[in-house]
């Protein structure tokens, strides 16, 4: 009987440890987890932290809680992924996402579809409620869209549903809302502590109200929150604006203002001219100005220390997307500045060529044939292969 009691002891330890357990994490490659997830019918629970992140190694003991484990180990096969690993970065690449801070809840179903995603404050009510939100289907992310489109307008919804849009890579849908959302708020709110997280987190887009708000009212944002956050915040919406899709169709006014901008927060003038330089150059090219593209880039060269690299991208790029053929004398010369300070036969033949290609565009054959010849000439002492040599001096003739 003694024996038979402690065994009941024993199981009843087993049991109560268990159920104290928190939440428990699988370990292993992502296939695995979601081969565990198909076998036992249940959707996957993935949070994506870094070793290094206070904010995830806060959460520990919220993991750990045993009520946040009683809820999720019955109902998700839960996984833990480091952001800096070569796996993790590969599963966020196949699904599209993008990670916005740390730690990231995302959850999925068995066939990899993403659920919800949620970033949490650190509470176990809280984490059970996005736990909740993701087996909810009329609720989850995955809903949110149809919810928008049958009307769905709070200012809470607008701000979840522009954050699954930033993690999802759907930079349309972020502009939009963000429009919507700042359009339920008159300009006096701008700089409410809420609307400083939105500027922070989910403006991607200088038109934006609140961004333009802010850019023409700095100081009241610098008094409020601090000139370096202020600074910052400003210099990530202006460059995430600069270099997206639609920032290739900006006009070269507006690639003034955003130089001028960037210089109104402080950022070097040398340095916003030199952030600015390439975007302003292509929208003159797009727009048949190349005579302007010649200027904008003939006085950041002038300013300039430039390297035989450096020499060969602006004049390849000249040579490769002028509209017209008004920029060759500037561009010829650029070539010939760089042709003395080479280092190696390959350069001075990479710049010969693509001299050649400056003077056949400008209609000056002999000069090309010249360049052309010597640039082959040098080819052959780097050891280079030679049938682009060969092709443009048939070009030529």
């Amino acid at each position: 009987m003694k024996v038979l009691h402690s065994l009941v002891i024993i199981v009843w330890l087993t049991i109560g440890s268990a159920a104290a357990q928190g939440v428990q994490f699988r370990s292993g490659a992502l296939s695995t987890v979601f081969d565990a997830a198909r076998k036992t019918k249940k959707p996957v629970f993935i949070e994506v932290y870094s070793a290094t992140c206070h904010v995830c190694q806060s959460f520990i003991p919220t993991f750990a809680d045993a009520r946040v484990g009683k809820y999720y180990n019955s109902r998700f096969v839960n996984t833990k992924v480091d952001i800096g690993s070569k796996e993790t970065v590969a599963f966020l690449e196949k699904n599209h996402l993008f990670v916005p801070s740390l730690p990231l809840f995302l959850y999925f179903d068995g066939q990899g579809n993403m659920m919800h995603m949620a970033m949490s404050n650190n509470t176990a009510d809280e984490v059970i409620r996005h736990g909740m939100t993701a087996l909810n289907p009329n609720m989850r992310s995955s809903a949110m869209r149809k919810r928008y489109e049958a009307g769905e307008r709070s200012d809470n919804f607008l701000i979840d549903y522009a954050m699954l849009a930033r993690v999802t890579r759907d930079t349309v849908t972020n502009i939009r809302v963000m429009n919507e959302y700042a359009a339920r708020h008159n300009a006096s709110t701008y700089n409410s502590p809420t609307n400083w997280l939105v500027l922070q987190r989910l403006i991607l887009d200088v038109d934006n109200p609140l961004f333009q708000y802010m850019i023409g009212h700095l100081d009241p944002f610098v008094k409020a929150h601090g000139a370096e956050p202020v600074k910052q915040v400003a210099e990530n919406i202006l460059m995430s604006s600069l270099y997206s899709s639609r920032g290739n169709q900006y006009p070269a006014t507006k690639i003034i203002t955003i130089r001028n901008q960037l210089q109104q927060i402080g950022i070097d003038g040398r340095v916003a001219s030199n952030r600015t330089l390439l975007p302003e150059v292509n929208a003159y090219f797009r727009t048949g100005q190349t005579a302007k593209a010649a200027s904008r880039m003939d006085d950041h060269i002038a300013q300039s220390q430039f390297s035989t690299p450096e020499y060969l991208y602006v004049i390849r790029l000249f040579n490769r997307k002028s509209p017209d053929a008004s920029d060759a004398p500037t561009v010829a010369r650029w070539a010939n500045k760089a042709i003395p300070q080479a280092k190696s036969p390959a350069e001075q033949a990479d710049l010969y060529y693509e001299l050649a290609e400056v003077y056949r565009r400008g209609g000056k054959t002999a000069e090309g044939l010249k360049a052309a010849q010597k640039s082959l000439e040098l080819a052959k002492v780097a050891k280079m292969d030679t049938k682009r040599n060969t092709a443009q001096l048939a070009r030529m003739k």
